[in-house]
Formats: structure tokens, sequence, C-alpha cells
């Protein structure tokens, strides 16, 4: 008889626990916001190309308060947000650029 008292409480307990979920080893990938996307068909140097480094980089305050994307003022900005990754090509130039798209598009969120 003293079994089936303790049968309720033991169905109580089962139903108010939560399942456990599967323990995953890996963290889970970071998404990329549609702000930071590369542009798929933006062709190098083009306004959009310029806008989404600008978005990677914060190179423009988002207020458009900076210098003009393919500038030297901008070109150096983005030399100087690379640091030791900057491309070593003459800043501006299709070489500079395409090495900048490069490691913007390989580079972690």
């Amino acid at each position: 008889m003293r079994r089936l008292a303790f049968l309720p409480l033991a169905v109580l307990l089962a139903a108010c626990s939560a399942p456990q979920a599967p323990q995953n080893d890996k963290p889970p990938k970071p998404q990329a916001s549609a702000s930071a996307a590369a542009p798929v068909n933006a062709m190098l140097g083009s306004h959009e190309w310029y806008q989404w480094v600008d978005r990677r980089l914060a190179i423009n305050d988002g207020d458009g308060h900076g210098p003009d994307g393919g500038s030297d003022e901008w070109n150096d900005a983005v030399q100087r947000k690379l640091g030791q990754e900057a491309p070593q090509a003459q800043p501006g130039s299709p070489e500079w650029q395409q090495a900048v798209d490069a490691l913007l598009r390989t580079r972690a969120q």
C-alpha cells in the first residue's frame, strides 16, 4: 500500500522535469547580418562595394559622416582598420581593392 502512495508523486515529478537537450560539442556558427553580408555581384570600386567595406570596417559612422568611398582619406582609413592584414599594394589600386575584398570575404564577421 505504501508503494502506491509514492506513485502519484513520482508521476508528478517526471511530468514536471524538462527533457534534456542533446549536448553539442560545437559552438553555434555566428550568423552574418544582412548589413555585413558580402555583395554578391558588386564590382570592385563600385558604390555598393564601398558601402559594404564601410559597414565591415566601420569607416563611416552610419550617418554618412566620414570620408567618401575611394578617396585617399578613405583608402588610408581602410589601411588603418586592417592593420597588419592591410594589403601591400598601392591603396585604391585595383590590386589593393581585390586584396581588401578577398580579405573581408574570408575574415570572420
